[in-house]
């Protein structure tokens, strides 16, 4: 993410026949806009994907150690490289007393959706380490898989030397590069189900195991649906979190909080920040009417309708503008219902958002002769032709006969008549 066809007849390529605004609602107008979060830890970042902007940021580019949000990568590195269903034998892990553990012993058969259900929902250091190890053949190999997927992403402030989050001093990342990566990660449905999940039951391995998400957020409050902590006493309290509601999603990052309740705190203050500046407008719906265009050789017209709908998410008191291009002013048939005669564009910002057809709302057929009979009689430059001509006629009759006369005037006589 960077910081931010038938006869038809045109009265003139790029003509605009309908254009208007998307405004908010006068009470949403009249509400005041919300106060900024309220926000504590030294880095932090809100995003709003949709439209791709940085709602919060502060310190979001500062490379910092990154706790178990470094299994982020390990789930995705794992994602590309291997089938949920694949069954993976668990590996020796020796954690600290400290460290959070799915118990798996070494040799169980585990599922990687188990595996990574427990990785992500109880931050497992043992899924962990058997994922990078049945995967990359190492766990030095596997890290190497992590930094190379790094760059093609460009994280350019993203380094990890475990697949873990355990502290070292070139496993770090920055609040931008963990949003960005969890974009990514957002686009696999099991990751996104997953880190939606207030507590799972793994069915596979030597027994079954039940977890409850440490993220709280999912488990009390309903908009949020993920994503992942991370805590040592180095990197602070980490937390990225996802809400979603009426169609908005926003993300957030927070980094080196000074405790659980802080963190969880800092991200709800930036989750419901988002979710009350942005809501998703609809400008354009199918069939709406953006148009009209007049039949040929006839007194009758033709509306003109947008072909789809249009959905999209904007920041309250922003304007999306509705144009219909190359619209036509006259059709000729036979056209279809349905037919397109030109396009439909949405602006936001400045940018084209969206295109759909700009169609017929109904059949429209050809016109007839009699159609053109009268459409070329009923015009004023014909009448006043026909006018023309009928005086042009009876002038030539009024010649002829002047004409005749001066012949007859001008014939010898037949002679005098005999007594």
């Amino acid at each position: 993410m960077s910081r931010p066809t038938s006869a038809v007849r045109r009265a003139a390529l790029g003509a605009v026949v309908a254009l208007f605004a998307v405004m908010p609602s006068a009470a949403t107008a009249a509400t005041a806009a919300p106060s900024p979060p309220q926000v504590k830890a030294p880095a932090a970042i809100l995003v709003e994907p949709a439209t791709g902007d940085i709602v919060f940021q502060r310190n979001a580019d500062q490379r910092m150690p990154i706790a178990s949000t470094t299994k982020l990568m390990t789930a995705l590195v794992t994602l590309e490289h291997a089938s949920l269903d694949d069954v993976m034998t668990t590996v020796p892990y020796h954690g600290a007393p400290a460290e959070s553990i799915a118990g798996f012993h070494a040799g169980e058969r585990v599922t990687v959706r188990d595996l990574l259900r427990a990785l992500l929902i109880t931050s497992a250091n043992d899924a962990a380490a058997t994922l990078a190890t049945r995967v990359g053949g190492s766990r030095a190999a596997f890290v190497t898989m992590m930094n190379a997927k790094a760059r093609e992403l460009k994280l350019t402030d993203t380094h990890y030397d475990n697949p873990i989050g355990l502290d070292g001093s070139t496993n770090y990342s920055s609040a931008t590069d963990l949003v960005k990566l969890t974009l990514i990660l957002r686009r696999n449905a099991f990751f996104r189900e997953t880190t939606n999940l207030p507590r799972v039951t793994l069915r596979s391995g030597a027994h079954e195991r039940t977890f409850l998400n440490r993220n709280v957020l999912v488990r009390n409050v309903p908009a949020v649906n993920g994503v992942k902590t991370g805590h040592t006493n180095t990197a602070g309290y980490i937390l990225v979190g996802s809400a979603s509601r009426d169609g908005v999603t926003v993300l957030s990052a927070v980094l080196d909080d000074p405790s659980e309740s802080a963190r969880d705190s800092d991200s709800l203050n930036l989750l419901k920040y988002g979710l009350s500046r942005y809501h998703v407008v609809t400008p354009v719906k199918v069939g709406q009417v953006l148009g009209r265009a007049t039949l040929a050789h006839r007194d009758e017209h033709v509306d003109l309708v947008a072909g789809g709908t249009v959905r999209r998410t904007a920041r309250r008191g922003d304007k999306l503008v509705v144009t219909a291009l190359d619209a036509p002013s006259e059709l000729d048939g036979p056209l279809p219902k349905g037919a397109r005669v030109g396009t439909v564009t949405v602006t936001q910002r400045g940018k084209v958002v969206a295109r759909v057809p700009l169609q017929t709302a109904a059949p429209v057929d050809a016109a007839t002769f009699v159609d053109r009979l009268a459409d070329w009689l009923g015009r004023p430059l014909t009448l006043v032709l026909l006018a023309a001509f009928a005086v042009c006629s009876l002038y030539l009759v009024l010649l002829r006969r002047r004409a005749v006369r001066r012949r007859q005037a001008r014939r010898p006589g037949r002679g005098a008549p005999v007594a």
